[in-house]
């Protein structure tokens, strides 16, 4: 991979009247495990550009979970970051091993300063992905560094501009989506914001009958019950439930991060579709993140090509973004890899359990 230097414009010679270019600082990254470092969280509340993807928390999911190996590649300074690229290694003896940034995440950009040497510290971390032999590397990226060949994957991420009166932003709704909202209310519908296990043990029953409905397996079990351990529980995330008749029909997850909110799974039971429960259980959220000073309400990434997904999310009056992804193969050789529809839900847990952590 071929790499130009960047180089930064300060501005003019006093005597040939050309620009002086100046390289950047060559900086190269320590690699860090967020968890060996004491207030990690903390240096991530004063880096510009940080998201709850780059926090501990979900470093701990991921760990926990699937048992990934965390490669932080980043230049700490005395109260933040100047630049932050987290890595997960997976290693899986069907699909190899591998570096993603990061696993299971919807997105998950570097962190830089401009005064940094770019390309220096992407060719850092290339080299470094050659000495552990993985057979590629995966940046989730859509306006950082690794523009250096053609996306993998394109999808759309769905940001919404909050604002601390909630009416204005329920103005700015889609009108059938202020009717539902207002339809659920009729039906008697109630969203309860909780914070215990019991409430994701009932999510993930929701859960499992969405990805079951799609042709999916379920993650497994034991990657929510480390979301409540790790985020849920320290007060980083909630899960919204909508009851009706004290049964619960609809529910999602959210974390947050600084002045971020982040919208990370939702599932619904279609037999009480009708009563639009899941519309209610997303205006609460997006009413909370108002009332609480919250500035952006994120809806995670979109397949391109799934339009009555993103058309639902843009309804809220998401901006859409797009969000590439690239692949960088060591080796110059792409690993190559749908009946799941009539598996029952046991079934498909198991499956999940075993594949999910092979497949990030």
């Amino acid at each position: 991979m071929n790499i130009e230097t960047h180089y930064q414009i300060t501005g003019k010679d006093a005597t040939t009247d050309s620009v002086v270019e100046k390289p950047k600082a060559a900086f190269t990254p320590e690699v860090y495990n967020p968890l060996h470092v004491p207030g990690w969280n903390l240096l991530l509340e004063n880096t510009p550009g940080a998201t709850f993807f780059h926090t501990e928390n979900w470093a701990r999911v991921l760990m926990d979970t699937y048992g990934y190996r965390p490669l932080y590649f980043a230049v700490l300074g005395e109260n933040k970051m100047t630049f932050l690229w987290p890595f997960m290694e997976v290693k899986s003896f069907i699909t190899g091993r591998r570096g993603i940034s990061l696993p299971f995440s919807d997105y998950c950009m570097p962190i830089f300063d401009d005064a940094i040497d770019h390309p220096h510290i992407l060719e850092s971390i290339i080299d470094y992905s050659r000495k552990l032999d993985w057979r590629f590397v995966e940046f989730r990226d859509n306006d950082g560094l690794a523009h250096f060949q053609s996306p993998s994957a394109t999808h759309y991420r769905h940001r919404l501009l909050l604002e601390n009166d909630d009416a204005k932003v329920f103005s700015r709704l889609r009108s059938n989506y202020r009717s539902k909202i207002r339809k659920a209310i009729k039906n008697n519908v109630e969203v309860r914001q909780l914070y215990s296990l019991d409430a994701i043990r009932e999510y993930y029953r929701l859960h499992c009958i969405t990805r079951k409905g799609h042709g999916l397996p379920p993650q497994p079990y034991a990657f929510f019950k480390n979301i409540y351990r790790y985020i849920i529980a320290p007060g980083q995330g909630f899960v919204n439930l909508a009851y009706h008749n004290d049964r619960a029909i609809a529910g999602a997850v959210y974390f947050h991060f600084g002045n971020q909110v982040i919208y990370k799974f939702g599932a619904s039971d279609v037999k009480f579709q009708h009563l639009t429960g899941n519309y209610l259980v997303m205006w609460e959220a997006i009413r909370w993140s108002c009332q609480n000073g919250f500035q952006e309400f994120c809806f995670g990434k979109t397949d391109v090509n799934n339009n009555g997904l993103y058309q639902f999310k843009e309804g809220w009056g998401a901006q859409r973004q797009r969000l590439d992804y690239y692949r960088y193969y060591p080796k110059g050789s792409k690993p190559g890899y749908g009946f799941l529809k009539r598996f029952p839900i046991p079934l498909l847990r198991m499956t999940g359990h075993v594949l999910y952590r092979h497949f990030a």
